[in-house]
C-alpha cells in the first residue's frame, strides 16, 4: 500500500529514490553522493546539476482528494460483505465511510496524491488491489468521483454533496 502511494506522490515508479540524500528510498544500496556525513551526523545535499539558465524547480506537493468509489455486482451475503468492507477500512489509511447493499456499495475516503490524474488512478486500482486481502466480492467499479479538498468543503458549505449520514465506519444503505 505504501509503495503505491510513494509512486503516486513522486510521479514515477515505486523503485525511484530520493536523490537529495544518501540512502534515499529504494530497493538497492544507496549511490554515493560525495563525502560522508560531517561532524554531528548531518548529511550533505547532492550538488545541483541543472543548467544555469534553467529556473529552479519547486517540488510538487501532494494534495488531498475526496474520492467516492461505487462498485456493483452479483448479490453477496450482507454479513460477508460487511466483514470485507471492514477489513478494507482497516487496510486503507484514509478510509472515511462505506455504505452497502447486497449488490452494490459506495466507499468514501481521502486520497493523497499529486494531482487529480494520480488520485483517480489510485482509486481505480483500490478495489482490485484489496480484493484478495480484504476478501472483497468480484464486483466491478461502476462510478468514480474525485474532487479536491476545497471543492468538497465548498459543496458541503453550500448544502450540496452533504457528508454521508453515518460519518465513519461501514453501514448498510
Amino acid at each position: 500500500m505504501e509503495r503505491r502511494r510513494e509512486a503516486a506522490l513522486t510521479g514515477g515508479t515505486a523503485g525511484r529514490r530520493l536523490t537529495s540524500i544518501d540512502g534515499g528510498r529504494g530497493d538497492g544500496p544507496a549511490e554515493p553522493s560525495g563525502p560522508p556525513p560531517g561532524p554531528g551526523g548531518a548529511r550533505r545535499l547532492r550538488p545541483d546539476h541543472r543548467d544555469a539558465g534553467e529556473p529552479p524547480t519547486v517540488p510538487e506537493q501532494a494534495r488531498l482528494w475526496h474520492v467516492v468509489l461505487s462498485v456493483a455486482g452479483q448479490v453477496t451475503p450482507l454479513s460477508e460483505l460487511r466483514a470485507s468492507l471492514e477489513r478494507l477500512a482497516h487496510d486503507h489509511s484514509f478510509f472515511l465511510t462505506a455504505r452497502y447493499a447486497a449488490d452494490h456499495a459506495e466507499i468514501r475516503y481521502w486520497e493523497q496524491a499529486r494531482d487529480l490524474h494520480d488520485a483517480a488512478a489510485i482509486a481505480l486500482r483500490l478495489w482490485g488491489e484489496h480484493k484478495v486481502t480484504a476478501n472483497l466480492p468480484p464486483w466491478e467499479i461502476v462510478g468514480l468521483e474525485v474532487v479536491d479538498r476545497a471543492t468538497y468543503h465548498k459543496r458541503v458549505a453550500e448544502g450540496f454533496g452533504d457528508p454521508p449520514p453515518h460519518l465513519g465506519g461501514v453501514h448498510p444503505y
